[in-house]
């Protein structure tokens, strides 16, 4: 009997992000994923890194970063990538009394989950460069997973020229009647 593989695998990331100072005359500040940590911490809320007077740093409650198998193809796409990244899609909560008023709702390897988020466009989707570390797990992992699936042409569905549908004549007895120009005559 074979060995059973596990359909998913996690981690624990903690993803950082920046208020700035904007230039912008109609923003006073402005948000920015900036990257992401395997050093995560035990906390319900951001936990503040560091500030200047330009930059005030802040680190995520730990998130999971889950892999599927069925997801391969994505991660193998990502990896290809010019520049392989995770996706951390933000929910910014405007009502939140908290400090950074974002929530981390989901992190992803796969491209086109983040696609879906971004076509919704209620959340912020950031990319942030893949670590070696994380890059490694998920090569890891889609090695193990991954089967290319073989192409099957489809083939068309015979349909019946002579069929008559919703009590109209075909199109082939209607040129056929019609004639080559069209008008009706037959010359």
């Amino acid at each position: 009997m074979g060995r059973l593989m596990p359909d998913s695998e996690t981690c624990k990331i903690g993803i950082v992000l920046e208020r700035r100072v904007s230039d912008n005359e109609w923003l006073d500040h402005e948000w920015v994923t900036v990257g992401l940590t395997l050093e995560v911490v035990d906390a319900d809320d951001w936990v503040q890194l560091y500030e200047t007077e330009q930059v005030c740093r802040f680190l995520s409650p730990a998130v999971e970063l889950e892999l599927h198998r069925a997801e391969t193809e994505a991660y193998l796409y990502n990896l290809e990538s010019p520049e392989p990244s995770i996706f951390a899609v933000l929910r910014h909560d405007e009502e939140s009394e908290e400090t950074v008023p974002f929530e981390v709702h989901v992190v992803t390897a796969s491209p086109y989950e983040a696609q879906d988020y971004l076509d919704s466009s209620e959340e912020h989707v950031d990319r942030i460069g893949l670590p070696a570390e994380l890059r490694a797990w998920l090569q890891a992992f889609v090695d193990e997973h991954h089967t290319q699936e073989e192409f099957k042409k489809r083939r068309r569905d015979k349909v019946s020229v002579e069929e008559h549908k919703f009590g109209q004549e075909s199109l082939v007895e209607l040129r056929k009647r019609m004639g080559p120009d069209g008008s009706g005559s037959v010359h």
